[in-house]
């Protein structure tokens, strides 16, 4: 009985430190820019142990209003088109990717945009059950406690979006020599439209999918309702 009872005390005091540094976290990432990124680490060490590779680790932080507003339009309309509506959840689309998944199609992501915030920022890359389940309880965290806007500036900001490529800022200084806030729309467009797989694609050598991909995004971004965010 003494052995359950330590073994009791244990997990609840771990449970507890989980609670209150999961809700630090999260309360100190609604003010405070994101140093670094589990899949940064990951990336980076990945880098280190393949001789064909230069280590590389770009980014640099932006608030979302030094982004051109054409950012923040195409990856909703490119990734999450319901981002202003949900609550962190796209439970017609996760309905979609199970139907589609039980009668062996393609598989097309349901993840919104605030639980690829949250993949990003608290989790690590994973299919586990575990990860889900982690990554469920951070996104209700994250709708509770960050707005819309902080959401999708944290997201831009730490996203992969290039071989060693990072945020929005550094995806612009790297594929086109500018700065974020001086994004054309079709530029935006081509930064979003290889974001489901950053290191095979690049906007600097579009394939002819991207070149179609990014076409569709520019008129769904015109369809779609303003954002509001950026400049």
């Amino acid at each position: 009985m003494k052995i359950l009872r330590r073994i009791w005390k244990v997990l609840w005091r771990s449970f507890l430190w989980f609670i209150g540094l999961s809700f630090g976290l999260v309360i100190l990432y609604r003010f405070v820019p994101v140093p670094i990124t589990p899949l940064m680490v990951i990336r980076v060490v990945e880098q280190s142990f393949d001789s064909e590779k230069e280590v590389r680790l770009y980014k640099d932080w932006v608030s979302i209003d030094e982004m051109s507003r054409h950012a923040p339009q195409a990856v909703v309309a490119a990734e999450d088109q319901k981002f202003l509506e949900h609550h962190g959840f796209d439970f017609e689309a996760m309905q979609e990717a199970w139907e589609n998944n039980q009668k062996g199609k393609q598989i097309k992501g349901a993840s919104t945009i605030t639980q690829q915030t949250v993949k990003n920022v608290f989790l690590w890359p994973s299919r586990s059950y575990v990860r889900k389940g982690l990554e469920a309880y951070f996104t209700v965290l994250v709708e509770l406690m960050w707005p819309k806007e902080r959401i999708m500036e944290v997201y831009l900001n730490v996203i992969e979006m290039g071989d060693g490529v990072y945020g929005i800022e550094a995806a612009s200084q790297t594929f086109y020599n500018k700065k974020a806030a001086d994004l054309s729309k079709d530029q935006a467009a081509m930064i979003a439209a290889v974001l489901p797989n950053p290191r095979r694609w690049s906007p600097a050598r579009p394939t002819s999918y991207i070149q179609s991909r990014q076409g569709w995004i520019m008129r769904q971004m015109s369809n779609l309702p303003p954002t509001g965010f950026g400049q």
